[in-house]
């Protein structure tokens, strides 16, 4: 059910994107929707990092996955257990690029025994990751409709995307490493049947919008050709504040492109897709483990008024011998 309503919700963009195009609205489709879009993707963002970053961290909770520092004789993982800057910062890279805690996901299983087993899932690494670099790789790729000369750094990252040469236009392999990437993580939550029970309309709405986003891109690309020059005008003029709608058809295919995109941006800061931020933000990762080196006081504690035994007893000596209860002095 959560697939299929996520499902409808995507179709109606498309489908509000189509009739808008028909319809003369570009000007809404074109302008209005992607400014209040990227309005809101950057203070959404803003503000979940400002609350986390309010958040009160009185102790150190660092996930640990490697021998702490104690002893000089005792071999330290210096990035596995960071306790200096320079760790953290090496733990949060393999983190942040190449999903160090993915790549240690552990499937369990439940067999005759009963008997719980343990293997390795590192498909979900390997599919996760092709995601993400994937996404990265296009969307910088994109930027070069949003400057006007090319930069060279971009105009490289697109010969090595593209070096295959396969067809023309030529075929980028990140197209094709997203599309599966998606697919493989929406049949992974309609498959698996523990993941499937777990699995919210949140969960698959961002795979069925960026899947939309890249079917569409591809669309473009290869098969219903837009107007290139008027893309590049339109969006030129979009980032230097002074939107002009082309004056040559682009196509419906486009207005739905940027639809699905602006949809992206708007949803993202209430979204689960806002861990991007949110890691750097962890108190799990950007801590170092200095449990044995420094004492780390609560600053939340604050003096309390202590009642001893010998207070207690004191108090109620008379009534614990009527219950027969002992006592140290009689």
């Amino acid at each position: 059910m959560g697939a299929l309503l996520s499902f409808i919700g995507v179709l109606v963009l498309v489908l509000v994107a189509v009739i808008g195009a028909k319809a003369n609205m570009q000007f809404i489709l074109g302008v209005a929707v992607p400014y209040a879009a990227a309005a809101t993707f950057v203070i959404g963002l803003v503000m979940r990092v400002m609350k986390w970053a309010s958040s009160p961290v009185p102790f150190r909770i660092p996930t640990t996955c490697g021998q702490q520092k104690t002893l000089p004789w005792i071999k330290h993982d210096w990035v596995e257990n960071p306790t200096t800057i320079w760790g953290v910062l090496a733990r949060m890279f393999f983190e942040v690029f190449l999903f160090r805690s993915l790549f240690r996901n552990t499937k369990t299983e439940l067999h005759e025994g009963p008997k719980l087993v343990y293997g390795s899932a590192k498909w979900l690494w390997f599919f996760g990751l092709v995601f993400h670099w994937s996404f990265l790789v296009i969307a910088i790729r994109h930027l070069r409709f949003f400057s006007e000369q090319v930069p060279g750094l971009i105009q490289l990252l697109e010969s090595l995307d593209n070096f295959l040469q396969i067809g023309a236009p030529g075929l980028y392999l990140t197209d094709l490493a997203l599309i599966s990437a998606v697919t493989v993580l929406f049949l992974r939550r309609v498959v698996l049947p523990n993941i499937k029970y777990i699995s919210l309309p949140a969960d698959y709405f961002p795979l069925f919008l960026i899947g939309g986003i890249a079917v569409s891109g591809v669309l473009m690309r290869y098969f219903t050709k837009v107007h290139i020059v008027g893309v590049k005008q339109f969006t030129m003029s979009l980032v230097s504040l002074s939107p002009k709608l082309p004056q040559s058809e682009i196509g419906a295919i486009f207005w739905v492109h940027l639809l699905l995109v602006s949809a992206l941006f708007a949803y993202f800061p209430f979204s689960k897709l806002v861990h991007m931020a949110g890691v750097f933000m962890s108190p799990t990762r950007n801590l170092a483990s200095t449990g044995r080196i420094k004492r780390h006081i609560n600053p939340w504690n604050y003096p309390v008024k202590i009642h001893t035994y010998e207070e207690y007893e004191n108090d109620f000596r008379d009534k614990m011998k009527a219950a027969g209860l002992p006592v140290e002095k009689e």
